[in-house]
């Protein structure tokens, strides 16, 4: 089975370098017209650049269709233009793979509470305005694909980065409801926790890491997740060719009644409480309710 874009349209964000411009000359090759938006700069979410321009150079050499837009994600009414330019050219949106981003780490301890707002504004909130430019669209068309880009940060933490890991935790809270949202429509979503070699992470990694890691590794996934046969509220983990899924996991629990109802009560049955024996991988959050309600029952 060969995996192919033809006829689709989509908009990768971010797509001027790195992860974003290895989706978009991958996606342009297997068909699809692609809405190169990349605001530039440096990765700190400063200054401007042609990148979006050059990619799409890339791609029209290669006999590709694509279109550059330097609208910034953090402004809804530039998604929208961008979004309504692509649909008056191509006559829809059938993929969003929300890359933008940016960094400014410290601890949390030196970090302005401005530097924490800005990264949550252009991850969290710049794939919500993405994502919210493309939905009536999405419904109207009853298909859609939407990715969004968290991180080993936000699933499971990293010194340095409560900012950057609070808006990636919260692109796949977003996902597990987006998905549910747009099932009826035909609309997957799902996230990717990348791990690439980019202008991002490039003092993060030796000078072997990085060659390693290169972002052309992590595509196939991404590329999977945005297919016409993909699954859906999937969190999915990428990285030098090596792919992962990870969980969010709840236990059974223990009912405390009585005077076990209580803090000293929790802390004598902790170890039950965490028992990862029978532990579910809920579909919605209604299935924690489900369980409690079990539990009530004497089930």
């Amino acid at each position: 089975m060969t995996i192919r874009f033809d006829n689709r349209v989509a908009i990768v964000t971010g797509a001027g370098g790195g992860l974003g411009r290895a989706y978009a000359l991958e996606l342009a090759r297997r068909g699809a017209k692609v809405v190169v938006n990349d605001l530039g700069g440096a990765r700190d979410g400063t200054g401007h650049s042609d990148a979006a321009l050059k990619v799409v150079e890339e791609i029209t050499a290669a006999g590709g269709e694509a279109m550059s837009n330097g609208g910034s994600v953090t402004d809804y009414d530039q998604m929208v233009e961008m979004v309504a330019k692509a649909k008056e050219r191509w006559g829809g949106v059938h993929i969003l793979i929300n890359n933008a981003g940016v960094l400014r780490d410290k601890s949390f301890a030196k970090m302005e509470p401005a530097d924490f707002r800005f990264v949550v504004d252009v991850h969290l909130n710049g794939s919500a305005n993405c994502t919210k430019a493309v939905w009536e669209t999405m419904r109207e068309q009853n298909y859609g694909r939407i990715l969004m880009t968290a991180s080993s940060t936000g699933l499971f933490g990293n010194f340095g980065q409560a900012n950057y890991g609070a808006a990636k935790l919260g692109l796949a809270g977003l996902t597990k409801t987006l998905y549910l949202e747009g099932a009826k429509n035909n609309i997957k979503v799902n996230t990717i926790a990348p791990v690439a070699g980019t202008r991002m992470t490039e003092d993060l990694f030796p000078a072997e890491a990085f060659a390693a890691f290169s972002p052309d590794k992590v595509v196939p996934a991404a590329l999977f997740l945005v297919s016409e046969d993909a699954p859906t509220n999937q969190i999915v983990g990428a990285g030098a060719g090596v792919f992962q899924a990870s969980y969010v996991t709840l236990t059974q629990g223990k009912l405390l009644t009585g005077d076990e109802l209580s803090p000293e009560g929790v802390a004598a049955h902790w170890a039950t409480i965490t028992d990862r024996t029978g532990e579910i991988t809920p579909a919605s959050g209604a299935e924690q309710s489900m369980i409690i309600m079990k539990r009530l029952q004497g089930q």
